[in-house]
This record gives structure tokens, C-alpha cells and sequence, in this order.
């Protein structure tokens, strides 16, 4: 369009009349090495060999000048506008960059210093418990198992005592009828006591009393009825002792079946509450899973996040880059273009272009 509008007015323009001197040759030379500059004394030389109107072209280059400042300072607003957009996008992707940087390295530190250790922590708990809980049912087993051998025990003392109480009552019976007792019914009575002693435990504190009684026996052919009854009266002794041990053993064996009922009761409850606490721990342990769950979803959003501002921010300074590149290529070649214009401009109004070589 430059190029066009000089043309239009070439054919108004007169020619140069004065000589170039030297310098002015120079400039003219100087000026023919640029496209721009090459131009403009093409076209002066045209109007001088034409018999072109200079001032014509005096105007159309002054408003070729004032047409490209203008554009210069075009491309100064507009290269100022975009560093203000640039330095704001710059400044919003690398402030996005840093918060999600603070974001993940706190949801780091929380996890690491907080929400894993208390997980760890509520599993070894519940691991603790769990043990605990085995021991209770191990202690259990063992409790019963004494007392399943304890009863076991009592049973068999039991009818030992149910023995010696019939075989003292048989012997009770047989004194009872020996008036002249022969030697078959002394045999008979003397085996009895023997069968009592048999019936009580070494250790026993009637075992004294039924040998006392056995010797007694044995040396007697029971005619005198005053040894018989003392006889009598210790068997009868020894049988109320017997009653009594077995009331005592049944009464021990009532007691011992209500304390092992009390402590079974007892690690039941122990068992119970270990179980609570297991369930208890277990919600806080689940809760902390989702909480770290929900952490490491946030980290991993917020690294997404990241990583997308940071993408932009690259992008953003390639763009201003490249767009810096083309700012300075066009202010200088603007300049440049100016600079040429400005000084053909000065020679197209000093110099005759017909009495020049261009």
C-alpha cells in the first residue's frame, strides 16, 4: 500500500534540481544497499525524470513516516498489553504451582507424621487384643480342664467314701448278729475291715483308726460282748467321720464348681470387652483408612493440579517468547524503516535526482 500510494503520486512530482556533492552521493549510495531506502530514490528519480510535483512527494513520504510510527507505537501498546497478560498468567499459573506444591507436601506430612503412624498404631492394638482374646479362651480351656479333673477326683473320692460307708455298714450288720460267732463269721467280719481299709487312701486320717480296729479283730474271737460294742462305737465313729468328709468333699465340690462358674463368668466378661474395644478400634481404623484414602485422592488431585498449572505456565512463557521474538523483529524493523524513510526523506528534499545516478 506504501509502495502504491508513491506511485500515484510519482507522476506529480518535478525533479531535483541541484547537484549532489559528494556526501550527498554517499548517502545515496548508503541508502541503495536497503530495500526500503532503494525504493523511495526510485521513486524521487522517477518524479525528477517525469516532471513530478516534489512536494507531492515530500507529503506522501512524511505520511509514510507518520503511518509507520503510528504503527510502531501500535506495536509498543500492544506488546505492552501482552507482557501485562503474560506477567498476570504468569504470575496466576506459578502462585497455583506453589499452592499445590504447600498442598502435597502437607497432605505428605500428615500422612507421614500423623495418619500412618495412628494406623499402625490401631492395628498393633487390635493385634494386642486379639492376643489377649486368645489367652482368655486359652485360660478358659485350662480352668475347665482342672476343674472337669477336680470333678473327675471328687467323684472318685466320692464313691470310695460310698464304699466305706457300706462296707462299714455290712460290718455293723455282721456284729450285730455274732452271739457265738464262728470262725467263718469272724473270717468274714475281719475281711470287711480289710475291704475298709482298702476303700480309704493311705493318707486318710481314718486309716489309723481301721488298722486300730483291724488288730482289734484279729484278736478276738468276739465272745466278749463289751469289746464288741466297743467295736461298735468305733465303727459307728469312723462311719459319721466318713459321712462327714463325704458332706465336706460335697460341699467343696460346691464351692469349687461356683468359683470356677464366677471365674469363667469373668474371663467371659474379659473376653467380652476385649471384643468391644477390637470393635471400637476397628471404627476409628477404618475411619483413619478412608481418611488416608481421602488424602492420598487430594494428593494426587492436587499433583494433577500441579502439574497442569505447570504445563500452562511452560506453554504460557514459549508463547511470550515467541511473541517477544516477533515484537523485537517488527520494532526493529520498524525503526530500521523509519531510519531509511527519515533520511531518504532529507536527500529527496535536498538533492536533484536528475542530475544523480540511483
Amino acid at each position: 500500500m506504501k509502495i502504491a500510494i508513491l506511485l500515484i503520486l510519482a507522476v506529480s512530482l518535478n525533479a531535483v534540481s541541484t547537484d549532489l556533492n559528494r556526501q550527498a552521493q554517499k548517502h545515496v549510495d548508503a541508502l541503495m544497499k536497503t530495500n526500503w531506502g532503494q525504493t523511495i530514490l526510485q521513486l524521487a528519480e522517477l518524479h525528477a525524470h517525469t516532471g513530478g510535483v516534489l512536494q507531492d512527494l515530500v507529503g506522501a513520504i512524511e505520511e509514510m513516516i507518520q503511518q509507520m510510527q503510528d504503527e510502531l507505537d501500535e506495536v509498543e501498546y500492544n506488546y505492552g498489553v501482552r507482557t501485562n497478560e503474560h506477567n498476570s498468567l504468569s504470575l496466576q499459573y506459578t502462585q497455583e504451582v506453589q499452592d499445590a506444591d504447600i498442598d502435597i507436601q502437607r497432605s505428605a506430612d500428615t500422612l507421614e507424621n500423623l495418619l500412618y503412624p495412628r494406623r499402625e498404631q490401631l492395628k498393633a492394638k487390635i493385634q494386642q487384643l486379639i492376643d489377649y482374646q486368645e489367652f482368655n479362651r486359652k485360660t478358659v480351656d485350662e480352668e475347665t480342664l482342672i476343674r472337669e479333673q477336680e470333678h473327675e477326683a471328687f467323684e472318685a473320692q466320692i464313691a470310695e467314701f460310698n464304699d466305706a460307708v457300706g462296707a462299714t455298714d455290712d460290718a455293723l450288720n455282721l456284729l450285730s448278729t455274732l452271739t457265738n460267732p464262728s470262725l467263718v463269721q469272724i473270717q468274714k467280719f475281719q475281711n470287711n475291715l480289710r475291704k475298709i481299709e482298702a476303700r480309704i487312701k493311705p493318707h486318710s486320717q481314718h486309716q489309723t483308726l481301721i488298722k486300730a480296729l483291724i488288730t482289734l479283730a484279729s484278736e478276738q474271737n468276739f465272745s466278749d460282748q463289751g469289746i464288741i460294742k466297743q467295736i461298735v462305737d468305733k465303727l459307728n465313729e469312723f462311719r459319721n467321720a466318713v459321712v462327714d468328709a463325704i458332706n465336706a468333699a460335697t460341699a467343696q465340690e460346691a464351692q469349687d464348681v461356683q468359683d470356677y462358674e464366677d471365674r469363667i463368668e469373668q474371663l467371659d466378661a474379659e473376653y467380652a470387652e476385649f471384643q468391644r474395644q477390637i470393635t471400637k478400634i476397628t471404627i476409628d481404623l477404618n475411619a483413619t483408612q478412608e481418611k488416608i484414602e481421602q488424602f492420598l485422592s487430594f494428593q494426587a488431585q492436587r499433583q494433577s493440579d500441579r502439574n497442569t498449572a505447570q504445563a500452562l505456565l511452560d506453554l504460557e512463557n514459549e508463547q511470550f517468547a515467541d511473541d517477544t521474538q516477533i515484537y523485537t523483529d517488527l520494532k526493529n524493523k520498524l525503526i530500521r524503516d523509519i531510519q531509511v524513510t527519515e533520511e531518504a526523506f532529507s536527500l529527496v528534499k535536498s538533492v536533484d535526482f536528475s542530475k544523480i545516478k540511483v
